[in-house]
């Protein structure tokens, strides 16, 4: 095996010139380069809670209930767009007819609410009424699920607790 010899630590790397820099002039050029590229702000910074609130972009700053009414606005008028945009082409579309066509087209949406509102107070009233049991003492209460199988001759049902 040959024993190579070791390299000079002081000779330069292949096509470099050699430039001795003392560590002094290598951290001042440091130094300057920081100085050069950094600010610092001399103004005090303020204790923390003193200062006063700086408005952000967005939204402007609100409690939580008018953030919320806010929010339930704006998707109102979202979910309003394509009801005006339907009721507006159907408008237009009656605007091609004779006025009685026009004026039975405008009268059906009213018409057809007063309806929905007769059909809910008759299903209010033809809801069972509730019934409120007062006990005095120890209750026991059993409910159980019933499950029937019919398999057309033959009924098998199971009652789990």
């Amino acid at each position: 095996m040959t024993v190579l010899p070791e390299p000079t630590p002081t000779a330069p790397a292949a096509g470099q010139a050699v430039t001795p820099l003392s560590d002094a002039v290598i951290q001042a050029a440091v130094r300057d380069i920081i100085n050069q590229t950094s600010y610092r702000d001399p103004t005090p910074v303020p204790k923390i809670g003193t200062a006063l609130p700086v408005p952000q972009p967005g939204r402007p700053p609100m409690s939580q209930r008018a953030t919320d009414i806010s929010t339930v606005t704006l998707a109102a008028g979202a979910a309003a767009v394509p009801i005006g945009g339907s009721a507006s082409l159907v408008l237009y579309t009656l605007g091609h007819v004779d006025p009685t066509a026009l004026a039975i087209g405008a009268a059906a949406p009213v018409a057809l609410i007063l309806a929905l509102g007769g059909l809910l107070r008759r299903v209010r009233g033809a809801l069972p009424e509730t019934h409120h049991h007062h006990y005095e003492g120890v209750v026991y209460q059993d409910q159980r699920s019933v499950q029937t199988k019919n398999t057309g001759v033959w009924a098998k049902t199971n009652n789990h607790p």
